[in-house]
C-alpha cells in the first residue's frame, strides 16, 4: 500500500494545469513570462525559416567555377 502512495505522489498527474489557470495568472506578473516565450518562440521560428531559404539559395546557386592562372 505504501509504494502506490509513494507513487501517487510522484506521478505527475497533479501538476498537470489547465486553462482554468489563465485567469488565475491573470492578476500576477506571469503574463509578462508569458509573452516573452511567446516573442522567444517567433524569433526561434523566424530565425530557422531565413536559415532554410540561405541554405535553398546556396544549394542552388552553382559553385564558381575556379579561374586557372
Amino acid at each position: 500500500m505504501r509504494i502506490l502512495t509513494v507513487l501517487a505522489i510522484l506521478s505527475p498527474a497533479p501538476a498537470l494545469a489547465h486553462l482554468g489557470h489563465v485567469g488565475e495568472a491573470a492578476g500576477h506578473d506571469h503574463w509578462v513570462a508569458g509573452a516573452a516565450i511567446g516573442i522567444a518562440v517567433g524569433i526561434g521560428i523566424w530565425r530557422a525559416a531565413k536559415d532554410r531559404k540561405a541554405r535553398a539559395r546556396k544549394a542552388e546557386d552553382p559553385a564558381p567555377e575556379e579561374q586557372s592562372a
